[in-house]
């Protein structure tokens, strides 16, 4: 593969492609996707469009935008495909690729290293990752980049600022539908920060671009605040409650965390975490750059991002991915210096960087099917043939990379990195299903045999989402005291409960009710010895009766 000028797009959008759709619905639900698509199919089924419901409770932590096209995509093509749904979310980090790409240009980078920026992105791992799963954050993220896309050809004043201004305002909006204020907090405060210190603002030119910034955040905060508005008029109690739990977790200590704990997080971009380090080194790097302002600006943004997410004391892995946006611009500095100059590195410090970066990722490939067939093959047995495909097909690129990296042919070796990325997803993903194995799992869906139109199903007090998007309907929360309501009305009911509680509580309504367990569910992965295991996953399935 090599750099083709005319169709950088094509290529993105290739590769794209690659990263994301093969093996798409591998993975199982997790909580967060789960919640978003029961959300989305009760918006079909029940017409709950703005008012979004969670199980029947009213839903509003997230605003509703990723959750309305998930629900315009099952409407269309149904809620039985996993795969299907997930395409949503494909869509929207091939957008963000793409804007990657030409927002790169519009800010100084070559047409060639911003195709290049454009491979990094998706071939970082946790963008990759993150646009796989169809849940918030690479639907609020994307719209931002968007949106900074507009921003700046009108703080730079370039050509046509109302239509930036309406774009530009239209995709803040969507950010801001999509989750709130987080990306407006990690990605565009921290480009506006970086934006000022280094290019300066200058609001005294034309009035028509300050009006345009103007019409660009009464958009954007206008129509981004809507749904939220909406819902304070339409139905306050539940959402104040809400916002009061969404806040306090962002100052409280659930989930808090030391403030250096996203300090690796150049380590969430796969393949490119030793360049990434470099690239954010700036004593290293100031005199490597073709455009020293435009590396300091791409190095504050990153830093700035890191910054404002760090003091923050709630803290998980996914909430770093809007840094590595950023990180992969700086990144593509690296790139850039390894492309032009890598026969005439500046010193042997340079060359060695070069040679354990890129020669280990060689070094993997190659020693891939020796690791899988004495570490791995006991648990890879049933799938031989996937086993022998990403092993012939990871050791070829592994010499491709050591071949180029020897003769000093680095836009060889780039390409060859990136179809090493490819290939991990398309042939050696699948290989993923022999970890993911728990010989006691039972979905939801089983349960169905057992109930008919006069039987319901409810959940003894603790809902959980996995489970209530695995049977297909909704699954109501119960206490003991309310069985007897349902049975007034229904001869049967049919109750789900931890297996922890079963034998309480068939002690506690023996005696009034009929109760025989019949079945169970068991939504995990792994086996119960494993400590991934989660017990919320499972649940026993009982049948009650009047006596």
């Amino acid at each position: 593969m090599s750099y083709n000028n005319n169709k950088p797009l094509f290529f993105l959008f290739i590769v794209t492609v690659i990263m994301l759709v093969p093996n798409l619905g591998i993975l199982p639900v997790n909580i967060m996707e789960a919640r978003n698509f029961i959300t989305a199919r009760e918006m079909v089924q029940d017409n709950h469009w703005f008012l979004t419901t969670l199980n029947e409770e009213p839903r509003y932590e997230k605003p509703p935008l990723p959750t309305w096209i998930t629900a315009l995509v099952g409407f269309f093509f149904g809620f039985d495909s996993v795969f299907v749904l997930r395409l949503a979310v494909v869509c929207i980090t091939l957008l963000l690729v793409i804007y990657i790409y030409i927002f790169s240009i519009k800010i100084g980078f070559s047409n060639k290293s911003s195709f290049h920026n454009g491979l990094i992105v998706i071939t970082s791992f946790y963008i990759y990752f993150a646009g796989r799963d169809n849940q918030w954050d690479m639907y609020c993220h994307s719209f931002m980049i968007i949106s900074i896309f507009y921003l700046w050809g009108i703080l730079k004043k370039n050509k046509y600022p109302l239509k930036n201004a309406i774009w530009g305002g239209l995709c803040l909006a969507f950010s801001l539908l999509s989750k709130g204020p987080v990306s407006l907090y990690a990605l565009l405060l921290p480009f506006l920060i970086a934006y000022g210190i280094v290019y300066k603002y200058k609001f005294k030119g034309e009035k028509k671009y300050n009006l345009a910034l103007i019409l660009y955040c009464f958009l954007g905060l206008g129509i981004g605040m809507s749904w939220s508005a909406y819902i304070h008029w339409a139905d306050p109690e539940p959402l104040a409650k809400m916002a009061k739990i969404e806040t306090s977790r962002w100052t409280n200590e659930y989930n808090s965390r030391p403030i250096y704990y996203y300090w690796s997080f150049f380590v969430q971009s796969g393949v490119w975490a030793v360049s990434a380090l470099l690239a954010l080194l700036y004593p290293y790097m100031k005199n490597k750059v073709f455009n020293l302002k435009l590396y300091k600006f791409t190095l504050l943004w990153t830093l700035l991002s890191l910054i404002l997410l760090s003091i923050i004391p709630e803290k998980k892995v996914r909430y770093i991915l809007p840094t590595l946006i950023p990180l992969a611009l700086n990144t593509g500095f690296y790139i850039d210096y390894l492309w032009n100059h890598f026969r005439k590195l500046q010193s042997k410090k340079d060359q060695y960087l070069a040679i354990f970066n890129f020669g280990l990722l060689g070094t993997i490939g190659i020693l891939y099917p020796l690791i899988l067939y004495f570490v791995f093959r006991k648990y890879i047995i049933n799938q031989t043939s996937w086993m022998i495909i990403s092993s012939i097909i990871l050791f070829f690129i592994g010499i491709g990379i050591l071949f180029f990296l020897l003769y000093k042919k680095f836009n060889q070796v780039f390409y060859w990195i990136i179809a090493l990325q490819c290939s991990v997803m398309s042939f050696a993903f699948p290989l993923a299903k022999s970890f993911l194995y728990n010989p006691n799992y039972k979905s939801a869906k089983n349960l169905r045999h057992y109930m008919d139109p006069k039987i319901d199903l409810y959940d003894f007090k603790n809902m959980t989402p996995e489970i209530v998007w695995d049977y297909g309907k909704k699954i109501p929360t119960i206490d003991l005291s309310e069985i007897d309501n349902i049975l007034k009305k229904n001869n049967k009911m049919g109750l789900l409960c931890q297996s922890e509680n079963t034998s309480e509580i068939i002690k506690l309504i023996d005696r009034s009710y009929k109760v025989n367990k019949v079945s169970y569910i068991d939504l995990n992965i792994v086996p119960p010895n494993n400590k991934g295991y989660k017990s919320r996953l499972e649940r026993d399935f009982l049948i009650i009766s009047k006596k």
